[in-house]
């Protein structure tokens, strides 16, 4: 089974992280930031990976630190986790759907960390969580997984709806491209031999 454990200490947050890609969904996650649990939630479901997060942080300050080290230590444990990629499919790209809102991802397990985020949102929360630190999230995730990861809403009114497509965009994304090609056999899929 690949999965990683990871542990990340600050002077500002205290994280430890625990992954399974080949999972069922299951997760256990507790942040003290309500809404990023719940996207951290539904992005282990709907990966099938078994995910379990505990995070206490200075949330006196603000979620900031919270929500961007939690990113940081889960891209540190999918890059962990997810070992040599031999096997691997890599890319793939879904267009994700939430009432009113259409998302589109796409990832490349490439090793080599990009991020395009063409989101906005129509408010400055989302409850008490600002908006901005979903773009905050994927920066550390894609960075420290090393994936290339491309996300751009197409269109959508609602605050809630635009950050679940994304984080249930890369969730599908994520799924795909971890999943196992028979035909690239011990291969690792890449000209180059290394990704």
């Amino acid at each position: 089974m690949r999965s990683a454990s990871v542990s990340r200490r600050t002077n500002e947050t205290d994280i430890t992280v625990s992954l399974a890609i080949d999972g069922s969904g299951r997760s256990s996650v507790a942040t003290g930031v309500g809404f990023l649990d719940h996207m951290l939630d539904l992005l282990g479901r709907h990966a099938l990976f078994d995910l379990d997060v505990k995070a206490t942080g200075d949330l006196h300050i603000d979620a900031h630190h919270t929500t961007e080290d939690t990113g940081i230590a889960l891209g540190q444990a999918f890059a962990k986790a997810l070992g040599d990629k031999k096997g691997i499919t890599r890319y793939a790209s879904v267009a994700l759907p939430m009432d009113e809102t259409l998302t589109r991802v796409a990832v490349d397990l490439s090793g080599r960390p990009f991020l395009v985020f063409r989101t906005s949102f129509p408010t400055e929360k989302i409850g008490s969580f600002d908006t901005e630190l979903v773009r905050e999230f994927f920066v550390a995730f894609a960075t420290n997984a090393g994936v290339t990861l491309h996300v751009e809403t197409l269109y959508g009114e609602n605050s809630h709806h635009i950050a679940e497509s994304c984080f249930k965009g890369l969730a599908r994304a994520l799924r795909q491209a971890v999943a196992v090609d028979p035909r690239e056999g011990e291969r690792i899929p890449s000209t180059k031999g290394a990704l």
